[in-house]
């Protein structure tokens, strides 16, 4: 029987057993094709100038910049955002977990907060699934795929706040991710941490190298050559553009 299935049926106790079934059967890695891309219209539109979507993530990743961390002095993550914006009514958080969740996520009355589903996790690679709304506000995350602080560090102290604005709610840098495995990233670029999901590695990388690419930030040399190990792996593997 299938998890969405599963997630139909109302009755608590068949649920309870079926999560402890869950808990039993361990993590489930999931292949890097559940992560492909969901396409659709936002408002974060991308030039020409700055759009690098269809190209290999090693061309991109060539044209970045090398230079050493700026001082985090003056980083504020009010620098970037205050709260999530609301994208056709609905906060833009609720659209992330939803976008993760897909056809498993569960909607409250107002047709915009995700109150339960299942989702196969990028980072971790497990199959995790939440009954209450309670325990997926504790167990999901939403990431800074390139976190704001490295963001700061390596360029972005130098955009215009509404530059800094669109980074921080672009869809394109943000997932809903395990709430550990985020923590456990902390504000770490591509040569300090990478997903322990090793068939998501590739993605992750070309992620950051397209938002990286997209708002004129740079890499340290360090963080180059990681990105460019995992990309060797998979050198086909293609730069990304906006994703909701």
């Amino acid at each position: 029987m299938s998890w969405k299935i599963i997630l139909q049926y109302r009755w608590r106790r068949l649920i309870a057993v079926i999560g402890a079934a869950a808990a039993a059967i361990g993590l489930v890695v999931a292949s890097p094709q559940s992560y492909e891309s969901v396409l659709d219209q936002t408002d974060h539109t991308v030039s020409a100038e700055t759009s690098a979507e269809g190209e290999r993530a090693l061309e991109v990743l060539a044209r970045l910049e090398i230079k050493g961390r700026a001082p985090k002095t003056g980083y504020n993550r009010e620098e970037f955002y205050k709260t999530w914006p609301v994208v056709d009514g609905c906060s833009l958080r609720q659209r992330i977990i939803k976008r993760e969740l897909g056809e498993m996520a569960q909607l409250s009355d107002d047709n915009c907060t995700v109150i339960s589903g299942g989702l196969d996790e990028a980072y971790t690679g497990q199959h995790l699934v939440f009954y209450e709304k309670a325990d997926l506000s504790k167990g999901i995350q939403i990431d800074h795929v390139v976190a704001l602080s490295d963001a700061w560090q390596k360029g972005a102290q130098g955009l215009t706040s509404e530059k800094r604005y669109e980074l921080a709610t672009d869809p394109l840098n943000l997932l809903a991710v395990d709430a550990s495995a985020n923590q456990q990233k902390s504000d770490g670029d591509a040569a300090t941490w990478l997903p322990k999901n090793k068939g998501f590695r590739c993605q992750y990388v070309a992620r950051q190298v397209s938002v990286k690419y997209k708002y004129g930030l740079w890499v340290t040399q360090a963080e180059h050559d990681a990105i460019e190990r995992v990309l060797q792996a998979c050198p086909d593997e293609k730069a990304v553009g906006v994703v909701l």
